[in-house]
């Protein structure tokens, strides 16, 4: 069995689908970045890096103490076998710090190269038994069955001494553990294989051939999950041993990653300081509700979902929304200044922008103050080139964009 040590922090793990996504985790305080290279993983249609990629994606994220982590979490065909092979190969070269798989094969494969693993959430591990029977394989972590509540995790926390993953935040599937059938059989595109177009988040009518008749299924969308959020309750999850809190996103963007993974790694820090309390859970609630969302729901966490964890728009119900509006051109390191250009829109004293690149990952800010031609403005527009300092180190070329807050 684990003895739980109160003192030790658990893993905050991130997604990184790209460079800027990549920065933007580690900048934000993750512990782990997970990601997926060309194909063979369930984000296949997200943008992904080249296994040629790793080495320089290891030492910029060691650089910062981060522990990067392969997904290799498709089915794999017998064809594919010698290119798992290959890929676990140049991972190992690469010094990643482990797979994550579900199929049987990459785990072997694995154990082949004498090169650690953990099983995926797609492997449905809700028991201690499997867990043991996934450590005789070699599995040094189990990724648990989204399916699993709070007091289930406790229980195999107490009977298995590997270490355990559960997710916090992101979207969640309809689907036993993430593997669906729908959209390969609408669509020939098979979620288990990461090609996913999400067909269950669209909104369903119900056609009666009889009487040529048609209603909607309810005024939600009855196969689309809200998004799970952990915030208010991230202290029972420290407190049940949990070694690892996974954010789901790979095909979200930077800006989202920023954010869930800065509100995250403060609620943890502060728990530990004994200064996590309910006001600040509220706050960080809010918080997390200006990325994208479709809703929040505590997910199988305290029981199975009801009718009230669905949710009510196909896209997303984010309290901000961004908009594009020029690029940088120049960063002055010793007055912490940028230089930008505006190529749509206009700017205002007070606005609040962001500006986002592949080095610099992802940097909001408030204008406090606008010079254009060396003199104080109050705003600036399409076509203007304009200072105004930055404290965090950006780069030629990065964009920038106007955060606009909603008015519902």
């Amino acid at each position: 069995m684990k003895t739980i040590n109160k003192d030790n922090k658990p893993e905050l793990m991130a997604p990184a689908g790209d460079w800027t996504m990549l920065h933007a985790a580690i900048n934000a305080g993750a512990d782990a970045v997970y990601l997926g290279v060309d194909k063979l993983n369930m984000r296949a249609k997200a943008k992904n890096f080249t296994v040629d990629e790793l080495p320089e994606i290891v030492k910029v994220s060691r650089e910062r103490q981060v522990k990067t982590y392969l997904t290799i979490n498709s089915i794999i065909f017998e064809e594919e076998l010698n290119e798992v092979r290959e890929i676990i190969s140049k991972a190992k070269d690469a010094r990643v710090d482990r797979i994550i798989c579900w199929d049987l094969a990459v785990a072997q494969l694995c154990s082949e190269q004498n090169f650690p693993f953990c099983i995926s959430t797609q492997g449905s591990v809700s028991n201690s038994v499997s867990a043991s029977v996934y450590k005789k394989l070699g599995a040094i972590r189990i990724v648990l069955a989204r399916e699993c509540s709070l007091d289930e995790i406790k229980k195999i926390r107490a009977n298995t001494d590997l270490e355990i993953e559960a997710f916090i935040h992101g979207a969640m599937c309809i689907a036993v553990s993430g593997r669906c059938f729908m959209s390969h059989h609408l669509f020939d595109k098979s979620a288990n294989r990461g090609e996913c177009i999400q067909p269950c988040r669209r909104e369903y009518e119900v056609y009666d051939n009889a009487t040529d008749k048609s209603f909607l299924v309810g005024e939600d969308y009855v196969l689309s999950p809200k998004d799970l959020c952990t915030i208010e309750f991230i202290d029972q999850l420290i407190e049940a041993g949990i070694d690892s809190f996974k954010i789901e996103g790979r095909k979200r963007a930077p800006e989202y990653v920023a954010k869930t993974v800065s509100i995250y790694r403060r609620a943890i820090d502060l728990y530990f300081e004994g200064k996590l309390t309910k006001e600040k859970k509220k706050e960080f609630l809010t918080e997390l509700e200006t990325v994208y969302n479709r809703g929040f729901s505590t997910g199988f966490y305290f029981g199975k979902p009801s009718s009230e964890d669905y949710s009510d728009v196909e896209g997303s119900k984010a309290t901000t929304r961004k908009e594009y509006i020029g690029k940088v051109l120049n960063y002055y390191q010793k007055s912490k200044v940028v230089y930008i250009k505006l190529e749509t829109g206009e700017l205002n004293i007070d606005d609040e922008i962001m500006i986002s690149g592949p080095t610099t990952g992802v940097v909001n800010l408030k204008l406090e103050n606008i010079l254009l031609n060396e003199k104080a403005v109050n705003d600036a527009a399409k076509g203007d080139k304009i200072t105004f300092p930055c404290e965090e180190l950006v780069r030629r070329n990065d964009s920038v964009y106007l955060i606009r807050f909603s008015t519902s």
